[in-house]
């Protein structure tokens, strides 16, 4: 009994679908997660990655297959058969690229709008979080994770200056400038970065976040580590001849651990004026 094309063809794609969902979501690609935001990328790029997998096994094995079944035979040097069209498969092939392109560009503001990318460059409300304590104190003086409301870590400010060919951090409300960037684990941490010179990029694979430094337009990043390590930051823009060695690192250490690197750097506290002797 001969099985018919149209039910061969619908279990080859029925397979082909299956193996491109199994290699999405079981082959990682990708470095290990640090950050709040890397989940969230990860599932876009599993879907992305089943999709290209279905389409180049799919396109692939078509292509391998025709060569064989429709390969010239010994001795035929006629010409093929003429084939004016097939409109239902015309409509099949156009139809289904632009549902996949439509779901994945849906799919795709989704995750940028909750990871934060529709946010206006210069929010000036994310600037509030330069701003001193209610109470007066400063920021060296109280824990780098106090309480803003329950369940939630106040912000950690940091202004990160870009050039040619380093990334610098300044710690505005403890002192400190430093050549790496130290943050406290499962905080959220405020990046406002400006460049000196030309554009350059704020580049951590493992948390899933890139963003351009662009002269005279500061640009903000805000993220939150959960996997406590040293993580590269990169330079993802072209900047200059020594573009490949614009690297830092990113130091995400426990809270404690945290406090003590802020205590060891921060300047030191200046000394009181004198008081007048009493006579």
């Amino acid at each position: 009994m001969r099985i018919p094309a149209a039910i061969l063809t619908l279990l080859a794609g029925m397979a082909l679908v299956l193996t491109g969902l199994w290699v999405g979501q079981n082959i990682n690609l990708l470095p290990e997660d640090a950050s709040l935001n890397a989940p969230v990328y990860d599932e876009l790029f599993k879907v992305l990655f089943s999709i290209g997998t279905i389409l180049l096994i799919g396109i692939a094995g078509l292509i391998v297959y025709s060569l064989v079944r429709f390969r010239r035979v010994s001795g035929d040097s006629g010409d093929g058969v003429a084939i004016e069209g097939n409109l239902p498969l015309e409509i099949l092939w156009t139809a289904i690229p632009a549902v996949v392109v439509l779901f994945v560009g849906i799919y795709s503001y989704d995750i940028y709008d909750r990871m934060g990318g529709m946010a206006p460059l210069n929010d000036h409300s994310m600037h509030a979080m330069h701003s001193e304590p209610a109470d007066g104190r400063t920021w060296a003086g109280i824990s780098p994770v106090a309480q803003v409301g329950e369940g939630e870590s106040a912000p950690l400010p940091i202004d990160v200056t870009a050039m040619q060919f380093a990334f610098i951090f300044h710690y505005p409300e403890a002192g400190i400038t430093a050549g790496e960037l130290h943050v406290p684990l499962g905080q959220p941490v405020a990046l406002t970065m400006k460049a000196n010179d030309v554009i350059h990029a704020f580049w951590v694979p493992q948390f899933r976040l890139k963003q351009d430094v662009i002269p005279g337009q500061p640009t903000l990043l805000s993220f939150t580590a959960t996997r406590p390590g040293r993580y590269p930051i990169v330079c993802a823009e072209l900047c200059g001849p020594y573009h490949g060695g614009m690297r830092s690192t990113v130091v995400v250490e426990e809270p404690q651990t945290f406090a003590d690197w802020v205590a060891q750097n921060s300047p030191a506290a200046s000394p009181e004026a004198p008081t007048a002797v009493q006579s």
